[in-house]
C-alpha cells in the first residue's frame, strides 16, 4: 500500500447553502403551509397538462371516466395515474384510497384540489395480496360511498409490491359491495419516465397528446371463493395491463 493510500481522505465541507438547506428541509417538509402550496402547484401543472396535451385520436371517451355517479370502482397501476385526478369532472368528489404513509400525504393533498376525495388505507402488503387493517377500515369506507351510488377509485397494485400486478383489495371490494371494477389508463406522448423508481413512475408532460384506454366491467360474484377470487386478480391485472399498452399506443401513434 502506498503513502499516497495510506493518507487520509480530505474531509468535504458543506457550502453554507448546503448546510442552511439540511436545517430548513425537515421543518419544510412538516409545514402544513408548504405542503398546502406545493399540494396547489402540483394541481395546477396536472391540470396545464391536461390542458395542453390533444385527446389522441381512437381514445375512449373521457365523459365516461371517473364519474362520480356511475357508480363504479375506477382502478390505475401505480406510477400511471399521475394525470388522473385532472380528468375527474368538475364540481365532483371522488372517494380514492390513498396509502397512509407520508410520501403519499403530498399526492393526497394536490388530488384533493383536483376532485379526489382521499380515503387512507392501503390494498395489501408488500409482496403479498393479503388486506392489512388499514386497508380494511379504507375499503368499508369506500364501500359505504359505493352505497350511497357513488363511483370511488383505488390503485390496483400494492405499494412497494409488484408492479402492474393486481392487489386482493380491489377484488374484494367489487365482491362485498356488488359493483363492477373499471380499469383506466392514461398516456401522454411527452413524457419522462423515472426508470430508478419501483414502479417506473411516468411524469406526464404539456404540448403532445393523451391516449385514454379502459377496460370492459369486472363484476366479482358476492359468493366468489377465494380460488375465484384469484381469478378475478389475474382477470384485472391482464385487463389493465392491455389497456395500458393501448393507451400508450394511442398517444405514440403520429399517423
Amino acid at each position: 500500500m502506498s503513502a499516497e493510500d495510506e493518507a487520509p481522505q480530505p474531509v468535504r465541507k458543506r457550502s453554507p447553502i448546503g448546510r442552511l438547506w439540511r436545517k430548513i428541509r425537515k421543518p419544510l417538509a412538516q409545514s402544513t403551509m408548504v405542503k398546502n402550496l406545493l399540494a396547489s402547484a402540483i394541481a395546477s401543472g396536472l391540470r396545464f397538462v391536461k390542458a395542453t396535451n390533444r385527446i389522441a385520436p381512437g381514445s375512449d371517451p373521457v365523459d365516461s371516466f371517473l364519474d362520480v355517479r356511475s357508480n363504479n370502482i375506477y382502478v390505475l397501476w401505480h406510477g400511471q395515474h399521475l394525470l388522473a385526478p385532472a380528468f375527474v369532472p368538475k364540481g365532483q368528489r371522488l372517494p380514492t384510497m390513498f396509502s397512509r404513509s407520508a410520501d403519499a400525504e403530498l399526492n393526497a393533498l394536490a388530488a384533493s384540489r383536483l376532485g379526489l376525495e382521499p380515503v387512507r388505507g392501503s390494498g395489501g402488503r408488500d409482496g403479498k395480496h393479503s388486506i392489512e387493517k388499514g386497508g380494511a377500515r379504507a375499503l368499508i369506507a369506500l364501500k359505504k360511498a359505493l352505497d350511497q351510488g357513488k363511483s370511488v377509485c383505488m390503485i390496483a397494485d400494492i405499494p412497494h409490491g409488484t408492479p402492474r400486478e393486481a392487489g386482493l383489495g380491489v377484488i374484494t371490494l367489487s365482491r362485498i359491495s356488488g359493483r363492477p371494477i373499471v380499469g383506466v389508463a392514461f398516456a401522454t406522448s411527452r413524457r419522462k419516465v423515472l426508470e430508478k423508481s419501483w414502479d417506473k413512475t411516468t411524469i406526464n408532460l404539456p404540448f403532445g397528446r393523451c391516449g385514454i384506454a379502459s377496460t370492459e366491467e369486472i363484476q366479482v360474484p358476492a359468493g366468489a371463493s377465494e380460488a375465484e377470487m384469484e381469478d378475478y386478480r389475474r382477470r384485472l391485472t391482464d385487463a389493465l395491463n392491455a389497456a395500458t399498452k393501448r393507451a400508450y399506443s394511442l398517444a405514440d401513434d403520429r399517423t
